[in-house]
């Protein structure tokens, strides 16, 4: 399969990662796919390839009790395959200048490209001001910070991915900042549709939905004025790109809207080099 597709949000997850308590509901809805067992990484790029998914955006997970995919893990599968895989980093949310710092090593010296704090994990909404130094950061550094919104799959509160106010509140304070929301905002798509429309800087990802199960209001919005601010994402390997990406002729997506969809976005927000014509 020809290879275009940039996935905005992929694990590959640690035996750690994986058995943690907290992902036992993700563990029922994936039917196997976060078994709790060492997985190579070749397996990983091979699940890029059956999918067509040129470049995956590899995201390291710090959580309160430290990580859980670790941002030096992240670096050493991307030094393995720098064609395919792209870091994004995640930091300890309780110590904020240890945080930047941290942030800074992995833009600069690993290479990274972006930023993922994930709310519920911490139990603290976007607007937390343990979260704005790192904003700041991300203006100067020129990245991304990318987030969940929508409810929680795993068993946590759901409120801290509520676009708004939570969101609403950064966007505001942070005009200069690139948002990615992932997981879609569902039940609240109407509130990150919102977002995405009145602020210049913030996007949609579609992770960990596959097409079938996409919102009708996300599917308008991606074949309308929101061409450019939808960004495809699987949420590998819970979700694989493969099935995410079934029935994507159903969506009625013209030719450009497909190709902004499924890889140009993601190329323009991450800062990423362009697919081969």
């Amino acid at each position: 399969m020809e290879k275009r597709v940039v996935d905005a949000w992929m694990q590959h997850p640690s035996r750690a990662f994986l058995a943690h308590p907290v992902f036992e509901s993700l563990r029922r809805w994936s039917h196997g796919g976060l078994a709790e067992a060492d997985v190579p990484l070749e397996a990983t790029i091979g699940a890029m390839d059956d999918a067509g998914v040129r470049v995956g955006l590899l995201c390291a997970w710090w959580g309160p009790q430290g990580p859980l995919i670790g941002n030096d893990e992240v670096a050493a599968c991307v030094r393995r395959y720098p064609d395919r895989l792209v870091g994004v980093a995640s930091v300890d949310l309780h110590r904020p200048l240890d945080a930047v710092r941290e942030l800074r090593r992995c833009v600069r010296e690993l290479g990274f490209r972006a930023l993922r704090i994930v709310p519920w994990l911490w139990n603290l909404p976007p607007d937390d001001r343990r979260y704005y130094p790192l904003y700041a950061e991300c203006v100067e550094l020129g990245i991304p910070f990318c987030l969940q919104v929508g409810h929680t799959g795993p068993l946590c509160p759901s409120e801290p991915g509520r676009p708004i106010p939570y969101l609403d509140h950064v966007a505001l304070e942070f005009p200069e900042l690139k948002i990615v929301g992932g997981h879609i905002g569902y039940p609240w798509c109407a509130e990150m549709i919102s977002l995405a429309t009145k602020y210049e800087n913030v996007y949609i990802d579609t992770s960990a939905y596959k097409v079938r199960r996409y919102p009708r209001e996300i599917v308008d919005y991606l074949r309308g004025h929101g061409r450019r601010k939808v960004l495809f994402g699987s949420n590998h390997p819970a979700w694989p790109a493969s099935a995410c990406l079934e029935e994507l002729d159903t969506l009625g997506l013209d030719t450009e809207t497909e190709r902004l969809f499924l890889y140009e976005n993601a190329e323009r927000v991450f800062g990423l080099k362009p697919a081969a014509v």
